[in-house]
């Protein structure tokens, strides 16, 4: 049986002006609607999945010309009869077509909607239904490739194995304990441990992933930082082809945050160039730019320092870099102004973790990138077969279950009898059925799916 399909209606295409628009609609009788103001074919006699092509009309005025594709249940997205209308993309033609149909009964979407009755009918899970909205804000290759995996349900495939394994070990101690009487063991304690250690490293993997999850999502967040005019905005104009920065011999000239986007590899990285940090500013726009700086540092994902090695030594960098309060985060050290520096300063650095270049030479930006790269790969550590958690509500419900196996354990540790593991066990299932939708309300489905586009 089908969820709830009173017709539904929406633009799946952006607003706005544009060569074509796309019109959704979905649920009980919209074939047969549409066919009321469609003038060619009769479309209640045609075959899913086929296109035709004719007029819609509202009181024998044409408003325009247009193809419709027929979907039959439940060979559709939403396993509902479907009909998409593709027009001209004039919002005036695009609000006389919603017009028409909503005078004929069918209701304004809800945001997600569309997906949420996928989901609802058995299209998809839960993971897979927010992994659509995952596709479509894809923004880089990674997140892309993450989010249709997702979607195919190479995630969804992970969690069903956890919780088939800890419902096989909470059905043999439900056993156990209608046979407590009898003395008759179904399960074997160490056997349960290995299981539970086995279902926690797994668990600890998907966990450990979703810092980089989130960094395919949200994109890498790399603030440049370092004294005034030590070459930062200079940096930040040759990794971006651009002059987005004001290049000045006058220290102090960035105020404010600058920011940037560049992909790397499939990644996209966001690079804030902020204004240099020194003691002694009394020009309290400098000092306000100084502060918005360090704002930026707790929001990062990569901190770049720079030094400049016309004026400092290794000591001397290295001095300058402890007096900046910096978060633990992933740090790549930068000198400067290799061509003005010194023979000997630069073989005192040749060792040293630093990268060596110039930011007005075009190709030492390309040492950089590949320096930025590995530092994204190396902290994902995720093996190519292993799920990528992207999503804080799998996050959440990931931690809850970890702590559920602690406490399996501990339970296995202690000797609790049957009777207490059988509750520790469903309360480690729980937060696994709340991932994939197995176990949900409706309003945690109204929060999930209100983040969708209306068309979606």
């Amino acid at each position: 049986m089908l969820y709830n399909q009173d017709p539904i209606i929406a633009l799946a295409t952006p607003a706005g002006m544009g060569a074509i628009a796309v019109i959704r609609l979905s649920g009980q009788y919209v074939i047969q609607i549409v066919n009321q103001v469609f003038h060619g074919k009769n479309l209640t006699k045609q075959a899913s999945h086929t296109i035709h092509v004719g007029l819609i009309q509202k009181d024998q005025v044409v408003i325009d010309e247009v193809t419709v594709a027929l979907f039959i249940a439940p060979h559709s997205f939403t396993k509902e009869d479907s009909v998409e209308i593709s027009c001209h993309g004039s919002p005036f033609i695009v609000d006389q077509l919603l017009q028409l149909f909503v005078e004929r009964g069918v209701r304004i979407a809800d945001p997600g909607e569309f997906t949420k009755r996928a989901f609802l009918n058995g299209r998809f899970d839960l993971t897979q239904a927010e992994a659509v909205a995952d596709l479509i804000a894809a923004d880089g290759a990674r997140a892309h490739q993450t989010a249709l995996n997702q979607m195919r349900g190479g995630f969804t495939l992970q969690l069903k194995e956890l919780r088939r394994q800890l419902v096989h070990f909470s059905a043999l101690v439900g056993v156990e304990l209608d046979f407590s009487e009898e003395d008759i063991v179904f399960v074997d304690r160490n056997q349960l441990k290995v299981l539970a250690q086995e279902l926690m490293a797994h668990v600890t993997t998907l966990l450990d992933s979703f810092r980089y999850g989130n960094v395919l999502k949200q994109g890498v967040s790399v603030v440049i930082v370092g004294q005034p005019n030590v070459g930062k905005s200079t940096l930040l104009n040759q990794l971006l082809q651009e002059e987005r920065a004001i290049v000045s011999a006058i220290a102090g000239t960035t105020r404010d945050v600058i920011e940037g986007r560049l992909y790397i590899g499939g990644f996209l990285f966001r690079f804030v160039d902020t204004a240099g940090l020194r003691d002694g500013v009394s020009d309290a726009i400098e000092a306000m730019g100084m502060e918005r700086a360090r704002q930026q540092l707790h929001k990062a994902d990569i901190l770049l320092y720079v030094a400049d090695l016309s004026k400092h030594s290794f000591a001397q960098a290295e001095a300058v870099l402890e007096t900046l309060t910096l978060p633990n985060l992933p740090l790549l050290k930068i000198g400067n102004k290799v061509d003005i520096a010194a023979a000997s300063l630069l073989e005192s650095f040749e060792t040293k973790d630093y990268v060596l270049l110039s930011a007005q030479q075009k190709e030492t930006i390309v040492l950089l990138k590949e320096k930025l790269l590995a530092l994204v790969q190396k902290d994902a550590a995720v093996d190519a077969s292993t799920s990528i958690v992207v999503n804080a509500r799998h996050y959440e419900h990931l931690l809850k279950s970890k702590q559920e196996l602690d406490a399996v354990l501990e339970g296995i540790e202690r000797g609790y009898p049957n009777e207490l593991l059988a509750m520790e066990i469903r309360n480690a299932l729980y937060p696994l059925g709340e991932i994939t939708g197995e176990i949900t309300n409706e309003e945690v489905l109204g929060q999930i799916f209100a983040s969708f586009c209306i068309g979606k």
